[in-house]
């Protein structure tokens, strides 16, 4: 049977495979987000919300809930977690500073817009064309 450490390092790892997941998702969510109302809404949301963690200067409630996990872990090791997460982790929390992350926020915003606003512009001509 799994130990309890064990169990909190394993959930430490997964969280941080779903933060990068969920940057992913935040980068590209518009190629599925045209074709489904529900994940353009969560993709839309998700943008807004990582605008506010750049703007009042927070941190994604997946950093703490992973800090929490290690903690849990074992509080006292240098290399948490296994060869692939930290790698991960590394993509994760880029050592920038927040002007160039909230440079980057507003241009993924952009350019998902962008993405948003060309598809739709793309459909409505196609109808009207075939009318």
């Amino acid at each position: 049977m799994l130990s309890n450490e064990l169990i909190y390092k394993i959930l430490a790892d997964f969280v941080v495979l779903i933060h990068f997941l969920w940057i992913v998702f935040l980068m590209i969510g518009s190629l599925v987000g045209v074709h489904y109302r529900l994940v353009k809404w969560i993709h839309g949301l998700g943008l807004l919300f990582s605008v506010f963690l750049q703007i009042f200067q927070w941190y994604c409630p997946l950093t703490y809930l992973e800090i929490w996990l290690r903690a849990k872990h074992d509080p006292a090791l240098t290399y948490t977690g296994s060869y692939i997460i930290h790698y991960l982790e590394e993509l994760v929390y880029l050592e920038v500073s927040r002007t160039v992350i909230f440079v980057a926020t507003v241009v993924i915003i952009v350019l998902n817009g962008w993405y948003y606003y060309h598809r739709r512009h793309l459909v409505s001509q196609k109808k009207r064309s075939s009318s």
